[in-house]
């Protein structure tokens, strides 16, 4: 008979990060290294990485990674964008064919802006505009999932184990001052290359370990403002919840996270009259955004990352830093496989952001 821990990982899944605060761009290398070492958090079912900074060259256009399940699929999406965008490259993501990697769907990458009469007409910000073009494409064109979607930044992800996925995409050509990555266990969600990590919308990405017990109330209620749950893992609504929050609403990091990992009311009770007050608005106003179950995340976005556990710390994390460069894994083993003379290792509290910015300026 085998022993629970040889059939079942409790803490699967697993997460790391590395961010130059000077805005100092990297490789893949590193950040694959740190998740290879989590090889035994992961089963295969799905790996991906997220990075900032990777297309300099169109940093100015929205870079919309695509997969599509046959030909068919691909032409409807392409005549939908080429109505509503100016589409400055088209281009298969180059991969490396490996047998690890298999079932492989087409995966294009288009950098586009919006038609400024489309918007004017409409009456919409771009940003706003692009958000809503990547929720109608994935819940109307059949076949067709928008898996990354801001500036200067992209998601890369499959179904494998996430050092296949790195060499798969050929990460090591791209460089970039931030990199997020994520090794899949799923426990009650399919394993396809759309449920992978990380989730994506505009320029935030959410890597996440642990699972959403709040998953139903907090898709209802993210879905009144707009938003579409598609890609079949509860991932997938804390990436619009910060979207909503941070673009949409202008909370702060700090805010959001006292959103999303909400002090309890006793802890509440205990702040001055000045913090209970602030707590206790962001907490009655945006109740349905409280995330309960166990959670570690990290979040990305334009010039920086937050790392963030749910407030009883039931998933492990772990922060380190060496010179410009701030690390963050499920383990201290990974940071210590990106930089093995990394400092100042410790777990934040639960509840507790740790916000990492690059240099104004530097990205």
């Amino acid at each position: 008979m085998k022993l629970e821990g040889e059939i079942r990982i409790p803490s699967g899944c697993a997460i790391a990060a590395v961010i130059s605060r000077d805005g100092k761009r990297m490789t893949g290398d590193s950040v694959i290294k740190g998740i290879a070492t989590m090889h035994d958090r992961s089963n295969g079912l799905g790996g991906g990485f997220a990075g900032y900074g990777i297309y300099p060259q169109y940093k100015d256009f929205y870079a919309f990674h695509i997969f599509y399940n046959d030909s068919d699929a691909k032409e409807k999406c392409e005549r939908f964008l080429k109505d509503s965008f100016e589409i400055v490259k088209a281009e298969n993501i180059p991969i490396r064919k490996i047998p690890e990697i298999t079932d492989v769907p087409i995966i294009r990458r288009y950098f586009v802006t919006p038609f400024a009469s489309v918007l004017s007409r409409l009456q919409l910000d771009e940003k706003e505009y692009v958000a809503r073009t990547v929720m109608r494409i994935n819940t109307s064109l059949p076949g067709c999932y928008v898996f990354s979607s801001g500036k200067n930044m992209g998601v890369f992800k499959a179904v494998g184990y996430p050092e296949d996925v790195g060499r798969f995409y050929r990460l090591e050509e791209y460089e970039a001052y931030c990199w997020t990555a994520h090794g899949r266990y799923p426990t009650n969600t399919p394993g396809w290359w759309g449920g992978a990590h990380p989730f994506s919308l505009l320029d935030y990405s959410v890597v996440h370990n642990g699972e959403i017990s709040s998953y139903d109330a907090n898709r209802r209620f993210i879905e009144m403002f707009g938003y579409k749950c598609t890609l079949q893992t509860d991932t997938e609504v804390i990436t619009y919840i910060a979207d909503y929050l941070i673009r949409r609403q202008g909370l702060t990091l700090e805010e959001t996270a006292s959103v999303i990992a909400a002090p309890f009311w006793s802890t509440i009770e205990s702040k001055d009259e000045e913090t209970k007050k602030k707590l206790s608005y962001l907490r009655t106003m945006f109740s349905g955004f409280l995330i309960t179950g166990p959670f570690s995340i990290v979040l990305g976005f334009s010039g920086g990352m937050m790392a963030l556990n749910d407030r009883l710390k039931l998933r492990s994390m772990v922060v380190g830093e060496k010179d410009d460069k701030v690390f963050v894994a499920s383990e201290e083993a990974a940071i210590r496989a990106m930089e093995p003379d990394a400092a100042n290792i410790y777990a934040p509290m639960g509840g507790e952001p740790v916000i990492v910015k690059v240099k104004e300026g530097m990205y």
